[in-house]
């Protein structure tokens, strides 16, 4: 308080605790807590920090993507031929095949090439890496378990 005439001190400041306990079954000072234990750091990173996770998930993203955008890129293709080039779609391509009805039908087949390129990719480069992932998770579990048998004697 800097003078008599204020009678609360300024907003945001506290008053400083008092050195001597204002009850009789308060604790003239708290106890401090106890100091963590200490651990042996580990020789690598913990898994959920691991680099190999965020390129798997970026990996599984894209692919995703790829194949989300290619099947449903082909089919909004031919909605948008059907509402906005109706005379190219009513050319007939071979006898009495008209190219709307080609297209249509080769809908199936172009969703079919997506998710096989879906599990072809999958196979050759995401499996690789989600397996190494799940093997240095399997050794780290194994770690863990050994590491807490020793420390529990």
């Amino acid at each position: 308080m800097s003078s008599p005439y204020e009678p609360y001190p300024p907003y945001g400041s506290h008053p400083p605790p008092p050195s001597h306990a204002t009850y009789p079954w308060q604790a003239a000072f708290p106890p401090e807590p106890p100091e963590p234990p200490r651990h042996r750091t580990p020789d690598h990173p913990p898994l959920g920090h691991h680099s190999d996770l965020r390129v798997l998930r970026t990996a599984y993203r894209l692919q995703r993507r790829v194949a989300t955008l290619t099947a449903l890129g082909y089919f909004l293709l031919f909605l948008i031929l059907s509402a906005f080039a109706p005379g190219f779609m009513g050319e007939e391509v071979a006898a009495g095949l008209p190219a709307g009805l080609l297209l249509a039908l080769l809908q199936l087949p172009v969703t079919w090439l997506a998710i096989a390129l879906y599990e072809y990719t999958a196979r050759r480069y995401l499996d690789p890496v989600a397996d190494r992932i799940r093997r240095q998770a399997e050794i780290d579990a194994k770690r863990d378990a050994a590491g807490q048998r020793g420390a529990g004697r």
